[in-house]
């Protein structure tokens, strides 16, 4: 019977169990938005898991939306994501990174001379967001021309290829949680007019043309997509996720990457957030990996039953370094600490203890 520690063959690589290490923004970058030799060390703590998906990195100054947060736009960066990919290959683990434009959610005091960020439509959303000097609302984005948008493309494609100079083992196209290529795909923040708006096959249409882009990069068997049917974070609403993203999955079928990474749950609420994720797994070919509140008996029997082909853990790998272990021995999990989630320095980051070794 299949349940977490069962191997999977993934692309072109082995995957020792099917526990990922989901990606979750920590802040920690260093100047230039590069990773730093602390970022190497919590990575490498994790090398257990499955597969680390790394925290977002941007795919372009313009995609920044959060002081402290790395890049994968120009060679430095990737010279400084080396370092790190090589720590988690020497411990003996895979690493994809993951792919990031903000979008709408970005601030000027974030973006290059202060400029407005970009959305697929000139809408403002609720709320705020976290800059340099604290929090502040958001601003009504500028509305991306149709003309833009290869210049955007070409950004996923360098990204991936900088990805690949880096050393690491695949990418994710982060299409979720209310970042610019959900904004496309959802109705409630796409009101364009053009081949990128109003029809199912407008509204994903740029999520399409950056996962073809990618996967010409680097091949398909090293792409993964991540998507959020049901998330409000970031003030996200769609009409109806359930045909919006069964639509999602089945084009992305026919483009056939590696796997999709669905985030099953919400952070806040949608009155429309209704969503059989049963539907999506059955409409995408590849492999699917479930992320969204699950522990082991519950993974186990997604696993088991085929609901899911891998199980992506977030806040307790934050924590629990030898995740993998610790639940393999049904061991107790150290709790995490919420304050020291974003920024910071080795403290709830690196310092998190590991199980005594087992007797």
């Amino acid at each position: 019977m299949t349940d977490l520690f069962t191997p999977l063959r993934f692309g072109d690589i082995a995957l020792p169990n099917r526990i990922v290490m989901a990606p979750m923004t920590r802040n920690r970058a260093s100047e230039g938005n590069a990773p730093q030799p602390l970022n190497a060390l919590y990575y490498e703590q994790r090398a257990s898991a499955g597969l680390i998906i790394t925290e977002g990195a941007q795919i372009s100054p313009q995609g920044v939306g959060y002081p402290g947060t790395p890049g994968i736009h120009n060679p430095e960066q990737a010279e400084a994501w080396k370092a790190v990919t090589d720590r988690v290959h020497a411990a003996d683990g895979r690493i994809f990174i993951q792919l990031w434009h903000v979008g709408r959610v970005s601030h000027p005091d974030l973006q290059p001379d202060g400029t407005l960020p970009v959305a697929p439509s000139a809408i403002t959303p609720k709320g705020e967001t976290f800059t340099a000097d604290g929090m502040k609302p958001f601003v009504t984005p500028r509305a991306l021309d149709s003309d833009e948008l290869p210049g955007i493309i070409a950004q996923y494609r360098q990204a991936a290829e900088y990805a690949m100079q880096a050393g690491f083992d695949g990418v994710e196209i982060h299409a979720a949680n209310g970042y610019l290529l959900d904004q496309f795909i959802r109705d409630g923040s796409n009101h364009r007019t053009d081949a990128y708006g109003g029809s199912l096959e407008n509204r994903t249409r740029l999520l399409m043309e950056v996962t073809e882009a990618v996967s010409g990069a680097v091949g398909n068997q090293k792409v993964g997509v991540r998507i959020s049917p049901i998330n409000a974070f970031n003030d996200m609403q769609d009409s109806d996720p359930q045909r919006t993203f069964n639509y999602v999955a089945e084009r992305l079928s026919e483009l056939q990457p590696l796997y999709l990474h669905v985030m099953e749950t919400s952070i806040g609420t949608d009155a429309n957030a209704s969503c059989d994720m049963r539907q999506i797994r059955q409409h995408f070919d590849g492999l699917y990996m479930a992320n969204g509140g699950y522990d082991r008996e519950r993974a186990d029997r997604s696993l088991a039953e085929g609901s899911a082909d891998l199980v992506a853990f977030g806040v307790p790998f934050l924590a629990n370094p030898d995740l993998p272990e610790r639940l393999r021995r049904n061991a107790p999990l150290n709790e995490a600490d919420p304050d020291t989630f974003y920024g910071g320095d080795s403290r709830g980051y690196t310092d998190y203890p590991f199980l005594e070794p087992s007797s």
